[in-house]
């Protein structure tokens, strides 16, 4: 049976207003979700944090979210579980599934295919506004056919299997992050790196010496940036150079582009100016400064974003310290800015503490393992997103037909 798509769900239904007494929300921008795995969710302080005047839209669990603007960058997600006092920004039309019309994990999927996407931003090229950009209105004018409720919760048991299997690997991967950022902070924070009888450095005894940072393990340095790292400010290529067929390099923008560690493939240049290496950090150089990712390949970086290559291919120390100076960098998004921004001179002149060479070398062995197997899982993952991608467009058409005598188990 054919539906429009305001029909079968309630659009933007819930808004934040002054009766809301909430003491805090948790706030989603549209730059933290990326084809439906959130990154980052900001808790703010009413009273106390500044809100985004965008931190508008009130969310619950199932709710499907997609961006307005340039729906082909793929900022959608359906919302499986929430956080308490979860809002996200206006820049997401907000839809509600009538539940006894239609599954919400099959409207997700449905509206998340390419052939839809790629309506969505053929519309949103013919905008006036500044950005390609769409209203709810035309999501809401889609038309879907549906099957019988039971089938529709059948194929989307099938997509939900392989999502589930990626989400086991990104919850493997937060770990094995947590373990290596724990394992810096141990060694470069609470100076406890192994000694050379691999005992703890500072609770055994180790020397400490003055420092312009505070006490340090004596061998250690105070430098700037520069001395370990060299610096690559990005450059964005002719906009007539882009496109999404493979043709030419990677090109990532900015932080638009980042995921949780390594960017997602949207655009490619055939005009590249500046190239990033793999296994570079890839760091935003506009608001948000200092959001990171790591290159899994060499590509091409846009005028937001840097790389920061070690000099010596310590790239995963390079990694983790990047992350610790997320707070320091923190400072060029402070108030007052009215675009937060970093340059290569600011970058090269940040102080840093600089380990001997030997304990850089041992962390970065034991790091680089477990960036490893986190790569590894990142790969499984983007195979299993190819499958169910290709499963897509096939149970929706009927192509490939669900039996139910098994509960939805066996596609036939």
């Amino acid at each position: 049976m054919s539906f429009k798509i305001t029909d079968i769900c309630d659009i933007n239904a819930s808004n934040l207003s002054s009766k809301d007494r909430w003491q805090y929300i948790n706030y989603l921008d549209t730059a933290n979700l990326n084809e439906g795995m959130i990154s980052k969710l900001q808790k703010l302080v009413v009273g106390q944090d500044k809100i985004p005047s965008r931190a508008k839209r009130k969310v619950k669990r199932n709710d499907i979210l997609i961006s307005t603007v340039r729906p082909s960058q793929k900022h959608y997600g359906l919302l499986r579980n929430i956080q308490e006092n979860m809002v996200v920004s206006t820049g997401f039309a907000v839809l509600s599934a009538k539940e006894n019309i239609v599954n919400a994990e099959y409207l997700y999927r449905f509206l998340t295919q390419k052939n839809i996407i790629a309506y969505l931003q053929a519309i949103a090229e013919t905008s006036t506004s500044a950005y390609p950009s769409i209203t709810s209105s035309v999501i809401g004018n889609l038309d879907i056919n549906l099957p019988p409720l039971e089938e529709q919760k059948a194929i989307a048991q099938i997509l939900s299997t392989l999502d589930e299997k990626i989400e086991v690997n990104n919850q493997i991967n937060k770990k094995l992050e947590e373990i290596a950022q724990a394992i810096f902070k141990h060694w470069f924070v609470d100076f406890e790196f192994p000694n050379e009888n691999g005992e703890p450095y500072k609770s055994s005894g180790g020397e400490m010496v003055e420092s312009e940072l505070g006490m340090i393990p004596k061998g250690w340095d105070i430098v700037n940036l520069s001395a370990i790292a060299d610096i690559l400010m990005g450059q964005s290529p002719k906009g007539t150079s882009y496109n999404e067929e493979g043709s030419g390099k990677v090109f990532y923008q900015g932080r638009t582009d980042f995921g949780d560690r390594f960017p997602i493939r949207r655009l490619f240049t055939t005009e590249p100016k500046k190239m990033a290496k793999t296994g570079d950090v890839l760091m935003s150089v506009r608001a948000p400064v200092g959001d990171i990712n790591l290159a899994y390949e060499d590509c091409c970086i846009g005028r937001g974003l840097c790389s920061i290559r070690s000099k010596n291919g310590h790239s995963s120390y390079m990694y983790y310290l990047m992350l610790s100076l997320k707070k320091k960098l923190d400072i060029y998004n402070g108030v007052g800015t009215v675009f937060g921004s970093i340059n290569k001179n600011a970058l090269n002149n940040i102080i840093i503490v600089k380990p001997s060479d030997s304990v850089i070398e041992m962390f970065n062995k034991v790091a680089y393992n477990l960036d490893q197997q986190y790569l590894c899982l990142v790969k499984e993952n983007r195979r299993l997103s190819i499958i169910r991608d290709t499963l897509l467009p096939k149970l929706m058409s009927g192509e490939i037909r669900v039996s139910l005598d098994n509960e939805g188990e066996e596609a036939s």
